[in-house]
């Protein structure tokens, strides 16, 4: 989690790629610095400049969402079957924010034992499965993404929408029930 995204890295720069190609499937992108990625909702010509806050991590994620829940991914991203529905929040940039939002409601910069009894939760369904993380990325997504809907937000709620979608990710993983990610109640959101 404390690896910066760096554009000079050939992985780094290959998985740019693969994220434009599971994103836009027999589109060809024109380079790593174009007005192509805006499609995405990254925020210039150049994507590296959107991972600050979250690091690498935040592209391995979306890269995980986009190849394993492909039809969510697209939906999401084309905002397919929405009337009249204009790109209300820049999906790229969003989904570097949930992984930050994530990194934070685990505690994951903590570099000694659990602090928070949720990342204690969080750490067991880890040992079990290594992703767990990238899966709950894809369920706070849908999560976030159902709340902006239901809401009405507009960009300027971004902030407390996402906070509210931290809420709900904490209550699903406080369920006695819920002992992997799949068994959170949102899960079932993804397709």
């Amino acid at each position: 989690m404390k690896v910066y995204f760096d554009a000079s890295k050939l992985d780094h720069q290959d998985a740019l790629r693969a994220l434009w190609s599971a994103s836009f499937p027999g589109h060809e992108l024109k380079g790593l610095i174009s007005d192509q990625w805006k499609e995405m909702g990254w925020q210039g010509r150049d994507p590296s400049t959107d991972f600050r806050g979250a690091g690498f991590i935040s592209l391995e994620n979306l890269l995980f969402f986009a190849k394993t829940f492909s039809t969510s991914f697209q939906n999401l991203l084309m905002k397919q079957g929405r009337k009249g529905v204009v790109f209300e929040y820049p999906f790229a940039v969003a989904g570097v924010n949930i992984t930050f939002m994530i990194m934070q409601m685990l505690d994951l910069d903590a570099a000694t034992k659990p602090r928070t009894f949720i990342r204690t939760v969080f750490l067991q369904m880890l040992s079990e499965n290594e992703w767990a993380f990238d899966l709950l990325y894809c369920v706070a997504f849908v999560v976030m993404d159902k709340q902006w809907l239901e809401t009405n937000a507009t960009y300027m709620q971004f902030n407390d929408i996402l906070k509210s979608t931290r809420v709900q990710l904490e209550k699903e993983l406080m369920i006695d029930d819920v002992l992997r990610i799949e068994d959170m109640p949102s899960y079932r959101l993804l397709s």
